[in-house]
């Protein structure tokens, strides 16, 4: 198998990956996914010393029966958004020269383990903002920026330190791929499915995942091009000081 054909097979599975696991989301009930919201349960009891019971149907109740950890909790949007970011920024490195199928299992296995700290992380805040509404800023306004902010941030996370690990000094000019994959997951897929016809509603949804994820890559990149500025100034000192040695 050539080189080219081994990218292709690996970035077409990569995409029949993401697109089951969007397909078994979308029609799997609170049931059926156990598998990650009982890990993400017993780590938000944990941290938040809250105790849950699941009820069938329902999802994990709190025992005071004022939240409910659903089947919209369960995270995995951001579970195929983490993995598409992972893969597709491992093929797009190597482009066409083809990689190690093992890359596809660290990939899924470095985005299940991200989704169940960011859902707790998540979770937990929820749990902690209850009382927190305003007359513009409403329950589920609340609940958008919160999850936007907490799943944005962790994805531009898991890719700085899988750039760390992978390619330090690479990273700089890559910062736009999480935001596109995000970008993607979250907009442009909901297109594809017809939710602007949902009117205002997306608009205002569409806006939130637009602004918020730009605001929070800001003090990012501020702080690489610093990082740059400095080495650049240090690489001409040392240079001027070569030459008057010299």
């Amino acid at each position: 198998m050539s080189n080219r054909i081994k990218w292709s097979a690996q970035l077409l599975l990569v995409l029949l990956c993401a697109l089951g696991l969007k397909f078994h989301y979308s029609t799997a009930s609170v049931d059926e996914l156990r598998w990650i919201l009982a890990p993400t349960t017993t780590l938000v009891e944990l941290f938040s010393d809250r105790s849950f019971m699941f009820e069938s149907y329902a999802g994990y109740m709190s025992s005071d029966r004022t939240f409910v950890i659903a089947a919209a909790c369960a995270g995995v949007n951001f579970l195929i958004t983490a993995f598409l970011m992972l893969s597709l920024k491992r093929l797009w490195r190597e482009r066409f020269q083809g990689t190690s199928w093992r890359f596809l299992l660290l990939a899924g296995v470095g985005a299940f383990l991200a989704t169940l700290i960011a859902n707790t992380v998540r979770i937990w805040i929820a749990l902690e903002m209850q009382s927190v509404k305003t007359s513009w800023l409403t329950a589920n306004r609340v609940h958008r920026v919160e999850g936007i902010v907490v799943y944005f941030g962790f994805l531009l996370l898991l890719f700085v330190i899988s750039e760390r690990l992978e390619a330090p000094r690479r990273s700089r000019g890559l910062l736009v791929f999480p935001l596109a994959v995000y970008y993607g997951a979250t907009l442009g897929i909901p297109l594809l499915n017809g939710s602007y016809r949902q009117g205002f509603a997306f608009l205002e949804h569409s806006f939130f995942v637009l602004v918020l994820p730009l605001l929070l890559m800001l003090p990012v990149v501020l702080v690489q091009k610093l990082h740059w500025l400095n080495q650049k100034s240090a690489g001409v000192s040392g240079t001027a000081a070569g030459r008057d040695l010299s």
